[in-house]
């Protein structure tokens, strides 16, 4: 295949496919409070945080992990500014101490915090300034969660580069994304590029979905899938990416290998593929490349979307652990791409109402509708152009999700977060 496209989508899975501790959105904040404190170079006096609505929708209900159970934005801040490390970026927390955590609430009962709301158009806008004294600092992530693009010290600009405000950010390489050349590539990559990478993603996300399976977790939806459907593979495969989520969401101190951004697409994408792989006894050469399709048609379904929406991330996550798992079977492009057509059909719609314990429920479902969309075509059963969003050719289809899911559901979005606000 193209030797460029060739590059561009080991840079992507490299990019991507990196570790996180916690829900991404507090640990992104506390990624930019280290980042600050780091920059002020002492503990600050007062501190201002301007956050865009959906980071407050992915913060406000789920434990920030390594503080002992804590939530909200004000705990993800301070951890950052007490004892986070910033070269760790969204592992900034994974090595607090007991006496850090008594620390933090001393720092917490007396800290000035001020929220504040942003009015940037783009969907993640995260913005922390610390002061003390006469000294400030002042630190702007925007687009994705380590996309920093501004570091001040008062009025010194340490680093800055250019950003744009539009609701979808994506790195240039993205539009390089198709489902036809995702596949040549998967047939072709040489293993040795990739299997480290993913080898990191089936250890680190499989302990987590344990975890959920073994503790006590949210709202123990992997455990409830078990008890209620049995040990089909099919239920298998639901249960255990649904039982990561459940211990990710209520503060399980696991790492995660994410994919666009989120945990738990990560999960959702990999662990499906994973359980499938096994339940097959294939190879686990097979494996690593059914999750370079799974990895890859992921983040392709949500490079048009943005990496915060209205529109559940799990679905498009979902379809992409079906076409991982078609390829496994066997699977070509062409029933690949009717098995990503059919699940968009079928789930395309389902809302982001913030991280918490419910998403453990939607990735279920989400990985329901990815290998019901791969049967139908095993059973030469597909929706068509003209089926309600359904159109002709599965970039079509991909696109024209995308922009109901940018554009259309903006309202959506608007009165999902003033119904949670209202609400807390």
């Amino acid at each position: 295949m193209d030797q460029n496209i060739y590059n561009s989508y080991l840079d992507i899975l490299e990019e991507e496919l990196v570790p996180a501790m916690g829900c991404t959105e507090p640990i992104a904040v506390a990624y930019a409070g280290a980042l600050a404190r780091q920059t002020l170079g002492a503990e600050p006096e007062r501190t201002v945080l301007t956050v865009s609505g959906n980071i407050i929708k992915n913060v406000k209900s789920v434990i920030v992990p390594h503080t002992g159970g804590r939530k909200g934005l004000r705990t993800a801040v301070a951890a950052g500014i007490c004892f986070g490390q910033a070269d760790k970026e969204l592992e900034v927390l994974s090595e607090a101490t007991e006496e850090q955590l008594k620390e933090l609430d001393a720092w917490l009962s007396k800290a000035e915090i001020e929220l504040r709301d942003s009015s940037a158009n783009c969907p993640f806008d995260l913005h922390v300034e610390l002061f003390r004294g006469n000294d400030s600092a002042y630190v702007h992530i925007i687009g994705h969660h380590t996309n920093v693009v501004c570091i001040r010290r008062n009025e010194e600009i340490l680093f800055s580069k250019p950003f744009s405000d539009d609701a979808v950010q994506a790195p240039e390489n993205r539009s390089l994304l198709n489902v036809e050349d995702i596949v040549a590539f998967a047939d072709c990559v040489e293993i040795d590029r990739v299997k480290d990478l993913l080898q990191r993603q089936i250890d680190y996300n499989l302990a987590i979905a344990e975890a959920g399976l073994t503790g006590e977790y949210g709202a123990a939806i992997g455990k409830i899938l078990l008890l209620s459907y049995g040990n089909s593979v099919q239920n298998r495969a639901k249960a255990w990416a649904a039982a990561g989520s459940d211990a990710r969401m209520d503060g399980c101190e696991l790492p995660v290998v994410i994919n666009s951004g989120s945990g738990n697409q990560g999960l959702t994408a990999s662990v499906p593929v994973i359980v499938y792989a096994r339940e097959c006894a294939v190879s686990d050469e097979m494996l690593y490349r059914a999750l370079v399709v799974s990895n890859l048609v992921t983040i392709h379904l949500k490079t048009g979307i943005g990496s915060l929406s209205a529109y559940c991330g799990a679905t498009s996550a979902g379809a992409g652990a079906g076409a991982g798992i078609c390829y496994l079977y066997g699977g070509k492009y062409k029933e690949i791409a009717h098995t990503i057509v059919n699940a968009l059909a079928i789930n395309s719609g389902m809302i982001c109402d913030g991280a918490k314990a419910s998403c453990a429920a939607k990735i279920a479902s989400a990985v329901e509708a990815g290998m019901l969309g791969m049967r139908m075509n095993m059973h030469d059963s597909q929706f068509y152009g003209g089926d309600g969003i359904v159109v002709k050719g599965v970039e079509n289809t991909i696109r024209a999700v995308s922009v109901i899911a940018r554009d259309g559901m903006r309202s959506t979005d608007k009165e999902v977060i003033r119904l949670m606000m209202e609400n807390e």
